[in-house]
């Protein structure tokens, strides 16, 4: 385990400061109860099927300790990114997280859901709790987005225009379910869904660029893209950048944060090493966000 000091805190700022952001938004966070949180710890120590390679976690702290480093970090909003595996998860982790939020102000209220019946129930009860972003997880939960006992969910999130973070792509590991074509078909059915797709949709990343070029309401989050860590296995291919330019509306800000295996701010050096500008930097890992969760304030250093 390694705490984060004063060092990092400071090459956090000092990328903020580069930027004129006071503040960093991130959409892809993870917080649990600690006896889910402790079983994912242990599957990524044993580099699990669903990991496929060591991955040390790096931010082993109890979660207030946590919650203090991302403010330390200057990210004034984050989410508690939690998914069930199986059935019967889903409601517990979304009253969990409820309380989370409401003693935690600055985390996006999160909440899930799993392919089951009643599903819609879940989702219904969270959405009344306060949700404002869910998350589908294709590869550990393993269940197609298509399948019928969820459509009503969909047309639900749709409708009530909440973005749902959704790891489709098929890293680390494929599953039965990942990948674009999914995904693709969803969209075709619910084409009003906020989707956000984690991890640049790592490894099909044009792909999933080619569904958020077809569908305005599609964004994608950066987390773990463009590091060492994912480049040695999935490297983002240059020519794409310009694509990366084009939809920089539309792209967020997300680290994986307690559960990357190397620290907070090369995930915030590593989108520098795309050539893109400060603009699209800001837009990134601020103003796309705030403006999608109501958070448009002075971002800038006064």
């Amino acid at each position: 385990m390694t705490c984060a000091g004063d060092a990092e805190r400071d090459r956090v700022a000092a990328f903020r400061r580069a930027l004129g952001l006071e503040h960093l938004i991130d959409v892809h966070t993870h917080f649990m109860p600690q006896r889910v949180l402790a079983k994912v710890w242990a599957y990524f120590d044993a580099a699990g099927p669903l990991v496929g390679r060591p991955w040390p976690i790096m931010y082993r702290q109890e979660e207030d300790e946590r919650v203090a480093l991302l403010r330390g970090f200057g990210v004034r909003a984050f989410t508690s990114m939690l998914y069930p595996h199986k059935p019967g998860m889903a409601r517990w982790l979304n009253d969990w997280s409820a309380d989370f939020a409401a003693r935690t102000p600055d985390c996006l209220h999160t909440a899930t859901f799993f392919a089951e019946p009643g599903a819609v129930d879940d989702v219904r009860r969270a959405v009344g709790q306060g949700a404002r972003v869910f998350k589908c997880h294709l590869q550990v939960g393993a269940y197609d987005p298509n399948d019928p006992v969820l459509d009503e969910v969909w047309s639900l999130l749709a409708d009530t225009a909440l973005p749902v973070v959704t790891h489709c792509g098929s890293g680390p590991v494929p599953g039965p379910y990942t990948g674009p074509a999914p995904i693709a078909a969803l969209l075709k059915r619910h084409p009003r869904l906020r989707l956000i797709v984690a991890h640049l949709g790592m490894p099909e990343y044009e792909d999933f660029l080619t569904l958020a070029e077809r569908h305005e309401d599609v964004m994608l989050d950066t987390t773990m893209a463009f590091t060492a860590f994912s480049e040695s296995a999935a490297p983002f291919p240059p020519h794409a950048r310009p694509r990366l330019a084009a939809l920089r509306d539309r792209i967020l800000l997300g680290t994986d944060f307690p559960n990357t295996p190397y620290p907070y701010a090369a995930a915030l050096d590593a989108l520098t090493t795309q050539d893109q500008d400060d603009d699209w930097l800001r837009a990134v890992c601020h103003d796309n966000a705030a403006r999608l969760f109501g958070l448009e304030e002075t971002r800038g250093f006064v």
